[in-house]
């Protein structure tokens, strides 16, 4: 540095340390201010009145990139030509006389936030301009991936409710949870090509409604779709069921003999549920018509050619099936080109309550009632763990809708197994222990209250809840008076 600019920067010392201190007693020296400036953590960049460089810490040059000695005695007007930097806060705060704070970007390609300060002198002129930086580029880039997202994100939401739209419009299914919607995502990929799907999923979740739902997105949607329960055929009639017969092949056949599924469904699909339940026997002629294409009646001889596209279902294990030798392996393969999991209700809680509308508004449709359900038993019915899956929620919804007289679905109304399990989560909900009677006290709060909320008067509420009125009418001004006085 030249001398004059060692002297310059001295005074300009003295006139700092009197802006920043009027103690006398007080001095800080040229080495103890450059000290300061060189362990700051952001990047300092000085000036004088008229834009020359002065002074530069080495977190600037850190963050830039850039070089002091490229930068030092050089005029900002000079620097911003030369697209050192794009646009200079130091010139910024001289033309406007006050703070100013902008975005950066130099040459290196490095992005900061620069805020410039001018300090002024006693006669009020700007003699100094002190320039703070920090990197912003990691946090630019982090927006700039946020903006992506938001946008992929939003892409996605379309996607889903155009889905969403298109599972609606089907009077079969209901999807509202993440897991069901991918399900019928993947459901809808295969339906456009003929390959044989194997469904999986716990009894009741729902495989029958999917493998309509591929169907009738396939090709094949205007031709046969039909269901085969490969459990309820006893083992003798199976083959008959699938192939055929020709006339007199056994005793007891028809005149004309009779065409299998196969043959009724070529063209279209043929939904084989509960596939595990085939015969080893006829896990080896139903292999044969997945190569070949082609079956053979029961006393026939002629092979005849079907065009049916196969979709399975189980809820049982079938890798498990085929170590135990009870399923065999290469028709095993041959069904689990593409598997399809269906996950059990309590997996997919999303889907709990618009199922439960659903099934409602189809029940009184039918049966011409105008039936609801409370909050509470909603909530109820939510919280329950649903081991039966869709087909046990459709079956209790329809017997709460017909049994009910009073035009509401209270939380009393639900079946005592779904009760009894509410009240346990309602204990486990509390991480702390609470005393016994306490708990107790609680709960016959509880029960009296929605006694009295649903049945309206004291001798119908005493009478379902076991007791007599004059002990309901007790137990109720015990509760009220209590539980107000603490609110």
């Amino acid at each position: 540095m030249k001398i004059e600019d060692v002297m310059r920067t001295k005074r300009q010392n003295l006139s700092l340390n009197n802006t920043l201190n009027n103690d006398k007693n007080y001095h800080l020296t040229y080495d103890q201010l450059d000290s300061i400036i060189e362990s700051s953590y952001d990047g300092i960049y000085v000036t004088d009145g008229n834009a020359n460089t002065l002074k530069i810490n080495k977190s600037y040059e850190e963050i830039t990139g850039l070089k002091r000695d490229d930068l030092l005695e050089k005029n900002m007007k000079e620097l911003e030509k030369e697209g050192y930097i794009s646009q200079s806060a130091t010139l910024l705060a001289l033309k406007q006389g006050k703070s100013v704070t902008i975005q950066q970007e130099f040459k290196t390609g490095k992005k900061v936030m620069a805020s410039s300060s001018p300090i002024f002198n006693e006669k009020g002129k700007i003699f100094l301009v002190v320039t703070n930086i920090r990197d912003v580029t990691a946090l630019l880039d982090l927006k700039e991936q946020l903006e992506k997202n938001k946008k992929l994100a939003k892409k996605y939401y379309y996607e889903i409710e155009e889905m969403r739209a298109k599972i609606l419009n089907s009077t079969d299914i209901v999807a509202k949870d993440h897991r069901m919607l991918e399900t019928i995502q993947l459901g809808n990929k295969v339906a456009k090509v003929d390959t044989t799907v194997l469904i999986l999923g716990e009894t009741g979740v729902g495989k029958e409604e999917i493998a309509k739902f591929i169907h009738k997105n396939s090709n094949r949607k205007d031709k046969q779709f039909l269901e085969i329960n490969c459990g309820a055929i006893p083992e003798t009639l199976i083959e008959a069921e699938l192939f055929g017969y020709e006339k007199g092949a056994f005793t007891g056949a028809g005149k004309s003999g009779k065409m299998g599924l196969f043959e009724v469904a070529d063209g279209g699909t043929l939904f084989l549920d509960e596939v595990g339940e085939i015969p080893l026997e006829m896990q080896v002629k139903l292999l044969r018509v997945l190569q070949k294409n082609e079956i053979t009646r029961i006393g026939g001889i002629k092979p005849i050619k079907v065009d049916v596209r196969i979709l399975a279902a189980t809820n049982r294990d079938l890798e498990k099936m085929v170590k135990e030798k009870s399923f065999r392996e290469d028709l095993y393969y041959r069904l689990n080109v593409v598997p399809i999991n269906i996950c059990p209700l309590r997996e997919r809680k999303h889907d709990i309550v618009p199922l439960i509308k659903h099934f409602l508004a189809n029940f009184n449709k039918r049966y011409d009632l105008n039936v609801s359900f409370t909050s509470d038993a909603l909530k109820c019915l939510y919280e329950y763990n649903w081991p039966g899956n869709v087909r046990e929620l459709k079956n209790i919804v329809e017997r709460l809708v017909v049994m009910n007289s009073e035009g509401k679905i209270c939380l009393n109304d639900l079946p005592d197994k779904i009760m009894s399990l509410n009240n346990k989560n309602l204990i486990k909900a509390n991480d702390d222990i609470i005393p016994l009677k306490e708990g107790v006290e609680s709960l016959e709060y509880e029960l009296i209250m929605k006694s009295y909320e649903k049945y309206g008067n004291v001798r119908a509420a005493a009478k379902v809840l076991g007791i007599n009125a004059s002990t309901f009418v007790r137990k109720r001004k015990k509760y009220l008076q209590k539980y107000s006085s603490q609110k």
